[in-house]
């Protein structure tokens, strides 16, 4: 599949502001199934800088200033990218209690990489509820490819699909209780519940194509990456119970939606 992604952002503001510094993270990554083709970003009015670098998780992000006031600013990227079918995920997987054991003995570089993915993040912690939401997937012994499909599949149907209903600022404790938010309340459901069992998951975002029908197409979206030895980093859609392929685009991962923020700034 060949795709242009256009994301448009617009701040407006009631007064003139002097200044604004951001930064952007809206370059697809380069992965076996996803090859950028190219990404043009665009800001009005016209910034004093504009830069690129890579982040500690391998995300590209630019850099920019704007040094004249301005009520309205608007910053665009287009991206082309291609994108094709992801290898098959195998059905086999170690029991989610010897994952456990190996990320806690920290086995191998792959699997110490991974520990950190442990760890709460500002927007993702640990706690007994999650862990206690999470308990009656992960049994004894159960390979842990199958749980986390089995989890993504609960969040998906217990969860509603509520957009406006909560903000990046709605506490995790709050969205699991209600039971409702859009897909970077479910990713964040499915990492926590995830870490609660200290296992490892980290943020994905990206885009949907156009004209799915499924929740979040044409808008930012947001998915699950849990580390399975023996297959590696495996992509989840609690939004949608499906397992990414070509019609996701991947734009950045880290521990949670701070570490990925599409466009932020002061």
């Amino acid at each position: 599949m060949l795709y242009t992604a256009t994301h448009v952002t617009r701040y407006r503001y009631q007064q003139p502001v002097s200044q604004c510094m951001s930064e952007a993270r809206l370059t697809p990554r380069r992965l076996p199934w996803q090859q950028p083709l190219s990404t043009s970003i665009t800001v009005v009015p016209e910034p004093a800088l504009l830069e690129t670098h890579t982040d500690y998780f391998g995300n590209a992000v630019s850099t920019f200033s704007v040094f004249e006031p301005h009520t309205l600013c608007t910053v665009t990227a287009v991206s082309r990218v291609e994108v094709e079918p992801r290898p098959t995920v195998p059905d086999l997987s170690p029991d989610w209690e010897t994952v456990v054991r190996m990320l806690a003995a920290s086995e191998g570089n792959e699997t110490l990489e991974a520990c950190e993915f442990v760890c709460d993040s500002p927007f993702v912690s640990a706690t007994p509820e999650l862990a206690a939401y999470a308990a009656p997937t992960f049994r004894a012994g159960r390979p842990l490819l199958d749980a986390c499909k089995e989890l993504m599949r609960r969040i998906h149907s217990e969860f509603k699909y509520a957009p406006k209903t909560t903000s990046i600022e709605t506490p995790l404790a709050e969205v699991l209780e209600r039971r409702q938010g859009v897909c970077q309340d479910f990713a964040h459901v499915m990492i926590g519940s995830l870490r609660s069992i200290d296992l490892a998951a980290r943020y994905v975002s990206g885009y949907l194509r156009s004209g799915a029908l499924i929740q979040g197409a044409e808008a930012s979206h947001a998915w699950v990456a849990a580390f399975i030895p023996g297959i590696g980093w495996t992509h989840f859609d609690p939004t949608n119970n499906v397992l990414p392929s070509d019609g996701h685009i991947t734009l950045a991962w880290g521990r949670d939606y701070g570490d990925v923020t599409p466009l932020k700034g002061i």
